[in-house]
């Protein structure tokens, strides 16, 4: 294992461990959403019906998982406990690093799913509609987010895609 890797490892290995206060993420996560929101008002358009859908995106190596229901005048986009995850009709599962990939448009999400690296869950027609999506969006909502925090953004957003490309795929 390289350094990346493990670096990442040891990262969601204490994140697993230590309690994280999810109000913290809230308000970062309302931010990103509505930056989102205004900068790539398209991805509303490319989702037609799934903008009312609730998708679970859960990083398996984090603590807590995401729930975003991207209704364009009200988007919703917060960290939630696995133990209480919202109603929601579609779920996306994968390691951090894979899906940073994913909305990184770096890598094909058919592969992914069939490579085992991400599993989907619910309704399917949701999910590949949010995947075309983020496909059809020019440049990186990755790097859109680590430009909302400057210099550090993107720094950290510049760690975490090495230690993505340095990690092996995960075996299926």
């Amino acid at each position: 294992m390289t350094a990346a890797p493990a670096r990442a490892s040891r990262m969601a290995t204490l994140g697993a461990v230590l309690p994280m206060p999810l109000f913290v993420l809230q308000p970062v996560l309302r931010r990103i959403a509505r930056r989102i929101t205004r900068e790539h008002a398209e991805v509303f358009a490319r989702l037609g019906p799934h903008t009312q859908t609730g998708f679970v995106i859960d990083p398996v190596d984090f603590p807590f998982a995401l729930f975003l229901r991207p209704e364009p005048q009200a988007p919703d986009f917060r960290a939630v406990r696995r133990a209480h995850l919202p109603a929601h009709e579609a779920r996306i599962s994968g390691s951090f690093l894979t899906l940073l990939r994913l909305i990184d448009a770096d890598v094909d999400g058919d592969a992914l799913f069939f490579s085992r690296d991400l599993v989907i869950s619910g309704n399917t027609e949701a999910v590949v509609s949010l995947r075309n999506a983020l496909d059809d969006v020019e440049g990186s909502i990755a790097a859109d987010v680590a430009e909302m925090f400057g210099p550090l953004g993107r720094i950290a957003l510049r760690k975490l895609r090495q230690a993505a490309h340095a990690s092996p795929p995960t075996e299926g």
